[in-house]
């Protein structure tokens, strides 16, 4: 018997795991680089949410203690912990995505693609005639 109430209890989880898959899809699938570094950003999205979720405690507020710093021991506090990891991450992110992007501009400049595929064709016709990659857009190939 399917047990609905878990399912639903935990429905941000199953979003979690459908947003990582997503991502984790577009990367494999994909031959474009551009695409496989928006399925990189879904995936590392889908944790950062995960991470959030698993710091929000119900009922909590924000752990800012008083000014007179006379703590009611019945105020219960969430975990600012994962939400300073996040914001981290997500820096770090923003980082690693710009410099994918500079990396995949490079590459179009050379081999006049990012497809994947094209240039691995490209990377397997210079390593057999030693050509100069420059050379194929020159010539008008892709």
């Amino acid at each position: 018997m399917i047990n609905w109430e878990f399912i639903i209890g935990h429905l941000n989880y199953w979003f979690f795991i459908v947003l990582m898959m997503t991502g984790l899809y577009i990367v494999i699938a994909k031959g474009n680089l551009v695409k496989k570094v928006v399925g990189l950003n879904i995936f590392q999205t889908s944790v950062f949410m995960f991470y959030i979720s698993i710091g929000k405690v119900i009922g909590g507020t924000a752990p800012i203690f008083p000014v007179d710093m006379k703590i009611d021991n019945n105020i219960v506090y969430s975990n600012p912990l994962p939400h300073v990891l996040i914001l981290t991450a997500i820096v770090v992110g923003v980082a690693t995505t710009s410099l994918a992007l500079a990396l995949i501009v490079r590459i179009r400049e050379e081999y006049g693609t990012i497809e994947e595929d094209e240039i691995f064709i490209i990377e397997q016709e210079l390593d057999s005639s030693n050509k100069a990659p420059n050379t194929y857009k020159e010539n008008g190939h892709f």
